[in-house]
């Protein structure tokens, strides 16, 4: 998934953490809701400004980073 259009980094807001659409969501906060058993469901109930694609970007942003960590590491 590109998710380039979707994670917004702004130095100004939540510290220049990863967020969505250039809204104070981040991209840990969803991690996080999902790491805590709500379903993507619960979420969007939550955030009516969130759409699945929002959290599908969330988790591919985090399987890249995660990938980038690994092969820095090695």
């Amino acid at each position: 998934m590109d998710y380039q259009h979707i994670i917004t980094i702004e130095p100004g807001k939540r510290s220049g953490k990863p967020c969505i659409r250039g809204m104070r969501i981040t991209v840990y906060d969803i991690l996080e809701y999902l790491a805590s058993g709500m379903s993507e469901e619960e979420i969007l109930e939550d955030f009516s400004e969130l759409t699945s694609e929002d959290i599908k970007a969330c988790l591919a942003f985090a399987a890249d980073r995660e990938k980038r960590l690994f092969m820095a590491a090695m």
